[in-house]
């Protein structure tokens, strides 16, 4: 009798009532600053041993969907945190792999072509594959293109994973670090001077989201540590999808 009470009340407020304000990413943060470096580096073979608590947090986020209460904020640490999570346990559910490509290519998953179509999140009701979070969530309700510093592909050419987890309360904050510090690293980009550039692809893959409301170079001198001329010449940098694991 209980459970048909709970169910038609879910039904009668649009909203599980198991779901929370808010959730804690304490256990995430904890997580990554044990078994990620300074340079976003993973220790796969640790967290592979702590996989437990890991797969705690992952059950608390599939459990607690983002609700309308929830503020932008909240929702878009969500989401962030849910995909660098779930990408995570996408490489420890195959590990060992030398890159997140090789899943769904050379570990042959029937009906899908490449990692981020798998279908193995299931948040609340709905299940999901990264490509529905990354584009069908996060990049057509957030007008904020400094996700692509925050979202992590396990590629050593990808952002760098931070060792903290997003908190609404710090977001802004930690996106800005995150474009800052992507600009700044000569692995990721190289700015040579104020004329010549050879940037990470991932500006050329979502040039639309960077030049929204002005040029990709008014958008990069937001955060670049050298400024570039409005006429600057821009190469792309290969990509790199080497596994991002600490050696």
């Amino acid at each position: 009798m209980l459970r048909i009470i709970v169910f038609f009340l879910s039904v009668i407020f649009g909203q599980s009532l198991h779901a929370q304000d808010n959730v804690s990413h304490a256990s995430f943060d904890d997580l990554l600053q044990k078994y990620v470096d300074e340079e976003g580096m993973v220790d796969y073979k640790g967290l592979k041993k702590d996989r437990p608590k890991f797969k705690s947090y992952l059950d608390m986020l599939e459990s607690n969907p983002p609700q309308k209460s929830w503020t932008r904020d909240q929702k878009l640490a969500y989401w962030i945190n849910a995909y660098n999570a779930f990408t995570l346990e996408l490489i420890l559910e195959h590990y060992p792999v030398s890159s997140i490509k090789d899943i769904g290519a050379t570990i042959k998953i029937p009906f899908v072509n490449t990692p981020w179509d798998i279908k193995f999140i299931n948040i609340g009701d709905e299940e999901y594959d990264l490509n529905n979070i990354e584009h069908g969530i996060i990049r057509k309700e957030f007008d904020e293109p400094r996700i692509h510093f925050a979202l992590v592909c396990a590629a050593v050419s990808c952002p760098k994973l931070q060792n903290r987890a997003f908190l609404p309360e710090k977001l802004d904050e930690q996106l800005t670090k995150a474009a800052k510090e992507f600009l700044e690293t000569p692995s990721k980009n190289q700015i040579k001077n104020s004329n010549q550039a050879t940037l990470s692809k991932i500006f050329n893959w979502y040039g639309g989201d960077f030049n929204n409301n002005g040029t990709l170079i008014e958008y990069i001198n937001q955060y670049a540590p050298t400024k570039l001329n409005k006429g600057a010449n821009i190469d792309w940098k290969d990509y790199n999808w080497a596994l991002n694991e600490q050696k």
